[in-house]
């Protein structure tokens, strides 16, 4: 058994080595940036800045909308640091990191069943509605409708499963099994933790909250891809539309979540630099365009999330 110190340090030590892993990812990109075209949009920029911290107050609104149905009205600041200090593991895989922001909840007597019945349906929105996104230019780019494909069938797949399958009886019964084991195997703990999970998921599937948590994942992701293409007429001479920007960002981001790697790095950007050359942009208008646009998405919630898990080792109230 570790000691309470070898936890510690293991802890933060962890935490140290992915804020080195943030900031080298981090150099990567903007030492790739041509700053000169950037600094001259920088109207555009700032403007595309502003939408992505839109996307980050509506879903913070969201997640507080979460947290009242599960019974605990927590305060605006509490609610808004702890949301976005997730955001500090955005490059952890399929952002399962974002769960860290759990123990900021368990001292306030949020069971961990809800808040990952939380983070589960927010992700499954979240992908929502890039899917209706991607749909605005899925006629044009068929080579990619695959991807499209994919991520509703996931999205209806897990919408079935939660509406069809008893998941109380389901959850009852693996913890029936779990109290019959002296020591339960790894794969009936993990079963067990997920019926649970489900079960608490059912609770924000209520026609309000459903439209509600899907009007706001639609308006603060469609702000992100109004951002692209501001930045990108700014950035080259061609223009795309808005259902084309739109599609190309939301195409681009489910690609990189179906990859699982990092914060879908490589994956993303690949994507939407050739997404781009095939709407007309030259490739190095293109990569600049998708090196900006990682800048103002992915590597602000980063910052973002750093200084929010630093916000809140200071006491903060209920």
């Amino acid at each position: 058994m570790l000691t309470s110190l070898q936890r510690n340090v293991l802890i933060y030590g962890l935490l140290a080595l992915f804020a080195a892993w943030c900031v080298i990812g981090f150099h990567r990109d903007v030492s790739q940036i041509h700053m000169a075209p950037v600094l001259a949009a920088w109207p555009a920029i700032l403007a595309a800045t502003l939408l992505s911290l839109l996307n980050y107050a509506l879903r913070t609104v969201r997640w507080r909308l979460y947290m009242s149905k599960l019974g605990h009205r927590l305060s605006w600041r509490f609610v808004t640091l702890t949301f976005m200090s997730g955001f500090a593991f955005t490059l952890s895989p399929g952002k399962l990191g974002e769960m860290v922001r759990a123990r900021y909840y368990l001292p306030k007597g949020v069971a961990l069943p809800g808040i990952a019945a939380a983070f589960f349906v927010e992700r499954l929105l979240d992908l929502l509605a890039m899917v209706a996104l991607a749909a605005l230019v899925f006629a044009e780019l068929d080579a990619y409708g695959v991807l499209l494909w994919i991520a509703l069938g996931l999205v209806a797949l897990c919408m079935v499963m939660l509406a069809l399958l008893p998941w109380p009886r389901i959850a009852a019964s693996l913890s029936a099994q779990l109290a019959g084991h002296a020591t339960p195997p790894h794969w009936l703990q993990g079963a067990s933790s997920l019926a649970n999970t489900l079960v608490s998921a059912r609770q924000f599937f209520t026609p309000g909250l459903l439209l509600a948590g899907i009007a706001l994942g639609l308006v603060a992701w469609g702000a992100e891809a109004i951002g692209f293409k501001i930045a990108g007429d700014a950035l080259s001479p061609v223009s795309l539309s808005w259902s084309s920007a739109a599609g190309i960002y939301a195409i681009a981001i489910i690609a990189g979540a179906l990859s699982f790697l990092p914060g879908g790095l490589g994956s993303t950007e690949a994507v939407m630099a050739a997404l781009l050359h095939a709407h007309g942009f030259q490739w190095p208008d293109a990569i600049l365009l998708t090196l900006v646009c990682r800048l103002l998405t992915l590597w602000l919630a980063v910052l973002i999330g750093w200084l929010c898990v630093w916000a809140l080792k200071a006491p903060s109230s209920p």
